[in-house]
């Protein structure tokens, strides 16, 4: 599947806007006020007090998805090796700071930070996969193997000791609730409640286990389903001292290729789902073939409707669909809070390469979109799929110790995915046991446990 062509032209990206774009990230992810002056070499750099290698105009002018050949190079950073984008590796120091106060940082790290932030890459490729999202395989990400390496955290943090050195002041992460410095956010995509009995009823059925079959079926009939756990969930993770926020997904008919979507009607299921979750915090999961306009609205309407008026803070796309050139300019018009789907469903890590919230860019208008990024980090189907990674459930919590590491070194969000049917006992891959490591490891490193309200709130 290819990418739909774009609605108008996107408009150059300057280095000046490229530089007011990352600046307002880097503000946010260390609550800066005030900045020295910070300038391009040899262009204006005449008073800066932080000179930065020269703009790279000539890539943001082409419009082509990747910076491959000469233009990635690995340095060193505080004994780890990270990847620089749109960086001719002059043989010059990384940063040099010098005598006088000031500060040169030798790659262009603001065109570099840009590049991955916005999502350059997803946005002018026309790579898309059968559900019409940006592989994985695609990604820059995975051609270097940095995925699971918040690269452009590294980077501020690069522009963090320059800063530090001019002003002579240091300069702090953003904390978290009670003084934590990183968070966790806990979220669920409410799919099926009504379809655990299928699998086991099915494979039974093939292999003309006929008793076994109609004893699915019976207990289908007659008793509550697996599936059906919207409490168990909540105070799951309540016990952890947490808080939970399910997206509902308003569709139950199928996506026109097939691909389902809710096997429950939202209107039917309603008080007896806003009961059992009591006072969580309620998003859309918007479903696969709704990546327009009045479809999306139509969805919105629904759950608006069962809530009283009450608009959902935030949304989530289902099976992570999401059109670079078309999804954020809706999700812009429509006034959501914020988004949580930018994950790659193949990998857990940083498709944006950032482990903060951030402001999604609008290539058609060279801003920032008004609407907050949450990135996804991980989600329980990446982690033992057919298509996916397949891990043993051993190996779950040792593969995301290092991603949560990192979140934690820059003081980030880490936004989990657990759908309320991984929930069941009967999953033994990616089921309760391996969300309580994962729970108990989160808790142990103190995070605070935040909804995305509560995100929005302490970003803006």
């Amino acid at each position: 599947m290819t990418a739909p062509a774009f609605p108008t032209a996107p408009l150059p990206v300057s280095a000046e806007t490229r530089l007011a774009y990352v600046l307002r990230h880097f503000r946010m992810a260390y609550t800066v006020t005030s900045l020295p002056t910070i300038n391009y070499y040899p262009i204006s750099n005449k008073g800066a007090q932080i000179t930065i290698g020269s703009g790279k105009d000539e890539f943001f002018t082409r419009q082509q998805p990747y910076p491959y050949s000469h233009e990635v190079s690995w340095r060193n950073w505080k004994g780890q090796e990270i990847p620089f984008f749109l960086d001719d590796d002059s043989g010059q120091p990384l940063l040099e700071l010098r005598s006088d106060g000031t500060a040169l940082i030798d790659p262009d790290i603001i065109s570099a930070a840009f590049y991955l932030l916005s999502g350059w890459q997803e946005y002018f490729s026309e790579e898309r996969d059968q559900h019409g999202r940006f592989p994985y395989s695609a990604s820059v990400q995975h051609r270097y193997g940095f995925v699971t390496m918040p690269v452009v955290n590294y980077y501020f943090d690069v522009l963090k000791t320059a800063v530090e050195h001019v002003t002579g002041q240091p300069l702090t992460p953003r904390r978290w609730a009670n003084g934590a410095s990183w968070a966790a956010f806990i979220t669920h995509d409410i799919d099926n409640l009504y379809s655990a009995w299928k699998a086991p009823a099915k494979s039974a059925l093939r292999q003309g286990r006929l008793l076994s079959f109609g004893r699915q079926l019976w207990r289908h009939l007659t008793t509550p389903d697996a599936w059906d756990n919207l409490a168990q969930v909540q105070q799951t993770v309540a016990s952890y001292g947490a808080k939970s926020t399910f997206f509902f997904l308003p569709e139950h008919r199928p996506a026109a290729n097939g691909t389902p979507n809710a096997d429950y009607k939202l209107q039917k299921v309603w008080p007896e789902a806003a009961a059992a979750i009591g006072t969580s915090e309620i998003g859309i999961h918007v479903s696969l073939g709704a990546p327009y306009h009045a479809h999306l609205k139509r969805e919105e309407h629904r759950l608006q409707h069962l809530r009283n008026g009450v608009k959902a803070y935030g949304i989530r796309f289902h099976y992570l669909q999401w059109e670079p050139r078309i999804t954020p300019v809706i999700l812009d018009t429509l006034l959501y809070k914020y988004d949580s789907t930018l994950g790659f469903a193949e990998y857990y890590g940083f498709r944006n390469s950032y482990c903060l919230p951030f402001y999604p860019f609008d290539f058609q208008q060279g801003k920032s979109f008004s609407f907050l990024e949450i990135p996804l980090n991980v989600m329980d189907a990446t982690l033992h799929h057919p298509r996916y990674l397949q891990l043993e459930p051993e190996e779950i919590l040792p593969a995301l110790t290092l991603m949560f590491q990192e979140i934690e070194r820059f003081g980030g969000v880490c936004t989990v995915l657990w759908h309320n049917e991984n929930f069941d006992p009967a999953n033994e891959n990616t089921g309760p046991h391996q969300f309580a490591e994962i729970m108990d490891y989160l808790r142990s490193r103190n995070v605070a446990f935040v909804n995305g309200q509560e995100i929005c709130e302490q970003m803006g």
